[in-house]
């Protein structure tokens, strides 16, 4: 089954099998504690990934895949490109907690954050899996997909990446990515 971008269904009537919407509206604040909602990004280009800052190994990884890449599209492209990171551990990841996290990778990452609630409603409309895994005393880690998601300036997800690239074949594949989605 192939995953259907957010709006951009099949138009044709018929017996055509649909994979599952990805995206969706949320309501979440920032690192400053303000609102910010999908309406924010719209106008931009955005790479959404999810992770906590807790994450030993694959989530730091990843986020310095990401600003690496929005380097990149930057100085050799001078293509723009907003990253934002969205903890799917709301528990520990408070808006000072994910500031000082991010700023070690790019200042000009957004972290957001939230309830637990809203986490988990948008974690679902993004088909993210997270599940927390109890650890010895009171530590835990989360397991976690670590997909990062291309969303085109209608707020639409225009491709989604996992963890096999590197921020070179990352950057270059948003470009073509960008090149080829109609805005």
């Amino acid at each position: 089954m192939l995953a259907i971008e957010h709006g951009q269904g099949n138009k044709s009537s018929g017996n055509t099998v649909k994979g599952p919407t990805i995206g969706g509206p949320f309501t979440l604040v920032d690192t400053e504690n303000r609102i910010v909602t999908e309406q924010n990004f719209h106008g931009k280009w955005v790479l959404l990934y999810f992770g906590y800052t807790s994450s030993p190994d694959v989530g730091p990884e990843q986020v310095q895949i990401m600003a690496k890449a929005v380097k990149l599209l930057e100085s050799k492209y001078n293509s723009e490109i907003l990253p934002v990171f969205v903890t799917i551990d709301p528990q520990r990841d408070n808006p000072s907690q994910l500031r000082a996290y991010l700023n070690e990778f790019d200042s000009r990452i957004i972290g957001l954050t939230g309830p637990v609630s809203a986490i988990r409603q948008m974690a679902q409309e993004y088909r993210i899996y997270f599940k927390k895994v109890e650890e010895e005393g009171d530590d835990y880690l989360v397991d976690s997909s670590h997909n990062m998601y291309l969303m085109n300036p209608r707020i639409e997800v225009a491709r989604c990446f996992g963890v096999e690239y590197n921020a070179e074949e990352l950057s270059e594949a948003i470009l073509k990515a960008m090149i080829s989605t109609p805005t």
